[in-house]
C-alpha cells in the first residue's frame, strides 16, 4: 500500500530532525570524521511506528554506531518530542535500520572499474537455474 499525503508530511518532519539530532550527537561525541545522515522514514498508517534508515559513512563504524544510537533510543526520541512538540501529538516510537545502498553501491562500481569485471568475464555471474 502507498504511503498517504499526511504519512510523507510526518515522515519529513522526522527526518529533518532526527538528521540534526543525529549528526549533533555524533560531532558532540568526539566522531568528528563520521558523517550521520537520515536517508528515509516510514511512518506507519496509524502513525506509532517510524521506520529510521540511517546512513553512515566511514561505514567501517557503523555496526557499533547503530548500536549506540539503538540503545539511546530513548533520549534520542525524547529529543525528537521536545522539538516537534508543536507539530505533533504524539512521536511515534523509532525503529533504527541501517541503509547500506551507498556501500553496495560502491561495490557495483569498484568491481566494474577492477578486474573482476563481470561484463568482461561471464564467469564471474551466477549461473541462472533454467525451469
Amino acid at each position: 500500500m502507498e504511503e498517504t499525503q499526511r504519512q510523507k508530511k510526518i515522515g519529513g518532519i522526522i527526518q529533518q530532525d532526527l538528521a540534526d539530532i543525529l549528526q549533533r550527537a555524533a560531532t558532540d561525541g568526539g566522531l568528528k570524521g563520521t558523517l550521520l545522515s537520515v536517508s528515509k522514514v516510514y511512518v506507519t498508517v496509524d502513525l506509532s511506528i517510524a521506520k529510521v534508515y540511517v546512513s553512515i559513512f566511514p561505514n567501517k563504524d557503523a555496526g557499533t554506531l547503530l548500536e549506540g544510537i539503538k540503545s539511546n533510543q530513548v533520549a534520542i526520541r525524547h529529543e525528537l518530542a521536545q522539538r516537534t512538540k508543536n507539530q505533533l501529538r504524539r512521536v511515534p516510537e523509532l525503529v533504527f535500520y541501517l541503509d547500506d545502498s551507498l556501500e553496495y553501491i560502491d561495490k557495483i562500481e569498484q568491481s566494474l572499474k577492477g578486474e573482476e569485471d563481470p561484463i568482461q568475464n561471464r564467469d564471474l555471474l551466477d549461473k541462472r537455474k533454467k525451469s
